[in-house]
């Protein structure tokens, strides 16, 4: 069963028949808002948004995947290639995350989407992230990005540890920026 989520909301991160997630997916997906008028075929215009995922201990990037650099230095986290599109009906850029793998000192992933090409998020619908169970495919929690806006990024969600376990919140803060290194500001009153 998917929890739809608000901006703020946290979830914990385990299976519904108990235990522990080991492995999950964290897919965006995205789609250009249709243009209008005679010239709209002639303009259409591709939008390039990209997911990241920056991994932190104690509040310090300790690591980031990115489009540039697919899998984190331990392997933990792996980011399934880049989209320059979006609008493929599912997740167009993915994130996976095994999280038994994640080394102790990491104690937050914080994943973002930025348009690379710099359009705004006016020009973007029906964008989404969602949080997916590797092992089984469910779909775990959804979180929709309502409103369009000025922005170039947003800091969609972060996954946190929980003592033995961990945690996803959804955060939902629109920043300005074409990388993930642009977002680090506001990354950080996130923490």
């Amino acid at each position: 069963m998917t929890v739809n989520m608000s901006k703020g909301q946290q979830i914990s991160l385990t299976k519904s028949g108990g235990g522990e997630l080991t492995v999950v997916r964290m897919g965006l997906g995205w789609k250009s808002v249709p243009r209008k008028g005679f010239l709209a075929r002639m303009t259409a215009k591709e939008i390039d948004l990209d997911a990241s995922a920056v991994l932190f201990a104690d509040k310090q990037p300790a690591d980031v995947v990115f489009f540039q650099h697919l899998t984190s230095d331990d392997g933990s986290v792996r980011h399934t290639g880049d989209n320059r599109v979006g609008g493929a009906g599912g997740d167009d850029e993915s994130i996976v995350v095994d999280l038994q793998r994640v080394p102790v000192h990491v104690d937050q992933i914080v994943f973002t989407v930025n348009s690379f090409t710099g359009q705004t998020f006016e020009e973007v619908e029906n964008a989404f992230c969602r949080l997916v169970d590797e092992t089984n495919g469910q779909e775990l929690a959804r979180y929709t990005l309502t409103g369009g806006g000025r922005h170039t990024a947003q800091i969609m969600a972060k996954v946190v540890r929980a003592g033995a376990g961990w945690q996803m919140a959804a955060i939902g803060e629109p920043a300005q920026g074409r990388t993930f290194q642009d977002l680090m500001p506001s990354i950080a009153s996130h923490l």
